[in-house]
């Protein structure tokens, strides 16, 4: 069982920054990969970014360049650092772990995001 808890979430203007950061339980941290979706209101829960185990990285199209995906193995916590923000990006973002052998999925509570125009 991994629990995750995700904190830095808030009210920011268009063009400014914020950071995520998600602490995940458990004793193999390290062999999980970890990630960020986020959801509005009538849509489905979206990518946002993947770091794999191996440290490598994956981005939606609409942030690239702008968000930053980082994992800390020794702290068992996994960021994600927003810059230029758009309204476009408000949303409840939501921390992601994926266990291996057996393969389970673990979602956080949520936080919200508004990026205000």
């Amino acid at each position: 069982q991994v629990q995750l808890v995700e904190s830095g979430g808030g009210l920011v203007q268009a063009g400014g920054s914020m950071r995520l950061s998600c602490a995940a339980s458990g004793r193999t941290f390290s062999s999980y990969d970890m990630g960020w979706y986020r959801q509005v209101p009538g849509k489905q829960r979206e990518l946002v970014a993947i770091i794999a185990t191996t440290g490598s990285t994956n981005y939606a199209e609409p942030v690239k360049g702008r968000f930053t995906i980082s994992r800390d193995n020794t702290k068992n916590t996994v960021n994600l650092q927003m810059n230029s923000l758009k309204p476009e990006d408000t949303a409840v973002y939501f921390c992601y772990a994926r266990t291996f052998r057996p393969t389970i999925d673990y979602w956080g509570q949520g936080t919200q995001v508004t990026v205000s125009s």
